[in-house]
């Protein structure tokens, strides 16, 4: 669900589905799914590349924010498959005090469908060796395929009165939710300005999925997005239903964004460049362009509101 509250409403639900991958379980997904492939094409494809690319230069204008990931050294390689991702996750939670040796990474996302990837946000939760919960970490990605990824550590978390990956075989079983409220500093709508707010509030996924994520401007939220559905077993069955349920998801994803991105222009809700303040635009991965451009070169038009479409273990059906 996605609701926008100012200065215009606008409201909409989507059923969609996502992954809760445990990391480790990549490889053995690869041999048992005939759908799904890791590093590999196919219908389903995981490419460690694709996600949390820290072995790529940071773009850090000014001095960080709450929230945001420290300058960590680069290589400047834009091949982020140098570690495979578990590693490279391991590595950041050590820059933020977090060891995790001998712990476990689940992630909520989209693997590429056909080819084709595109996740608004994804979400890794962090599990220790006593299997609990301990970090998380929100992954957002606009649609100039920049990527920020903001930490959400111990102390973060509170306990919560649902049990994490509830499964019959899991050893994950301590409940955590993780909220945090840090300055977004990340062109994610033109109908947003970048020095808004993210609200979290992320609950480490069990027998459904919970999570929202709050707009704020000042005091006042001025949009929420909420996920929610029920834990489904990854099957083959299931991944060719989904496909069929929801083909080339991850396409309609994009789709469904610019969509009601053109309701919102049509509405004459006011907008800004991208271009037009660089310098708060901080802390991501894989600057675009605009970013190198001079600041004196935009008009700047400036808007206090947002339109994000944040789409889910197994697989997780939601709303």
């Amino acid at each position: 669900m996605h609701h926008r509250f100012t200065p215009k409403e606008h409201r909409f639900v989507y059923r969609i589905f996502l992954f809760a991958f445990d990391l480790d379980e990549l490889p053995e997904l690869h041999r048992r799914l005939p759908f799904f492939s890791y590093n590999r094409a196919n219908l389903f494809s995981f490419r460690d590349r694709d996600f949390f690319p820290t072995a790529e230069p940071l773009h850090h204008p000014t001095s960080g924010s709450a929230g945001s990931p420290p300058a960590p050294p680069s290589s400047g390689n834009r091949n982020s498959s140098i570690q495979n991702l578990k590693s490279r996750v391991l590595a950041h939670l050590v820059t933020r005090g977090v060891d995790l040796a001998g712990g476990r990474v689940v992630l909520v996302t989209l693997p590429r469908v056909f080819g084709y990837l595109f996740n608004p946000v994804s979400f890794y939760f962090c599990y220790d060796a006593a299997g609990t919960c301990v970090a998380s970490l929100a992954e957002v990605t606009n649609t100039f395929k920049e990527m920020k990824p903001y930490f959400l550590g111990p102390e973060t978390r509170t306990a919560s009165s649902q049990s994490e990956l509830a499964a019959p075989d899991s050893q994950l079983t301590a409940p955590s939710t993780f909220a945090l409220r840090t300055p977004k500093h990340f062109y994610v709508s033109p109908f947003s300005d970048v020095d808004t707010a993210f609200d979290f509030t992320l609950r480490a996924p069990g027998e459904r999925l919970s999570i929202q994520i709050d707009d704020y401007v000042g005091a006042d939220r001025s949009l929420t997005s909420t996920l929610a559905g029920p834990r489904r077993a990854l099957t083959s069955a299931r991944l060719a239903w989904f496909t069929l349920k929801y083909p080339a998801i991850t396409l309609r994803i994009i789709a469904l964004i610019h969509w009601h991105a053109a309701r919102l222009w049509l509405r004459r809700l006011p907008w800004f460049a991208k271009a037009a303040r660089p310098a708060d635009q901080r802390d991501l991965y894989r600057p675009h362009s605009s970013l190198a451009r001079p600041a004196s070169s935009v008009a700047p038009t400036a808007a206090p509101s947002s339109t994000r479409g944040v789409p889910l273990p197994a697989t997780t059906e939601a709303a």
